[in-house]
């Protein structure tokens, strides 16, 4: 099922994710729904928060983006809680977008590798060093469950640049091509 998503200015999006039990109702299921979502609007990954959900729980599937990073190929992958132990490396600068900040690019610097731990859909338990672009991909939906959006780590002068862009999302003014929880 696809479901709704959430955009800039709806609370759950600056909400700290909770955690959740290997009890969690239904979860295979909000799995499935979380990548029909993101696949239907041309994401590549999805935090629980942009569809209304404060759990800790993502999905990603970069491998649409594999002509260009070929090392993303087999990169679908579920974390459940996932733990962000360090970020290292280069800081590289790259346009980032999100499905809940339609129209909106800029670039983010970010660390390029990570070690990150979680849990996958069938509850097995991963520590990884992840690096390049699904590292960025990564600490762009784990900021989701943070309570934070990628234009936080933009120049304040950026944000101030795009602060009538952000406004209109607010006001239910954004253009999207995907089902949308306004307000």
């Amino acid at each position: 099922m696809i479901l709704p998503m959430y955009l800039y200015g709806q609370p759950v999006l600056r909400k700290i994710a909770e955690p959740i039990e290997q009890s969690y109702p239904d979860l295979q299921v909000l799995v499935e729904d979380m990548f029909e979502t993101m696949y239907k609007s041309d994401g590549v990954g999805l935090a629980a928060p942009q569809i209304g959900l404060c759990i800790r729980v993502i999905v990603i599937d970069v491998a649409p983006l594999a002509d260009e990073f070929p090392e993303l190929a087999q990169s679908k992958c579920v974390l459940i809680n996932p733990q962000i132990l360090s970020t290292e490396g280069e800081d590289v600068s790259i346009e980032e977008g999100c499905l809940s900040l339609p129209g909106i690019h800029e670039n983010v610097t970010r660390k390029n590798r990570i070690h990150i731990t979680y849990f996958d859909e069938k509850w097995q338990s991963h520590d990884e060093f992840v690096e390049g672009y699904l590292a960025r991909v990564m600490q762009h939906e784990y900021d989701h469950l943070e309570g934070h959006v990628f234009t936080d780590r933009i120049s304040p002068i950026r944000r101030q640049l795009i602060k009538g862009k952000l406004l209109n999302i607010i006001k239910g003014k954004a253009r999207c091509s995907y089902k949308v929880k306004l307000q």
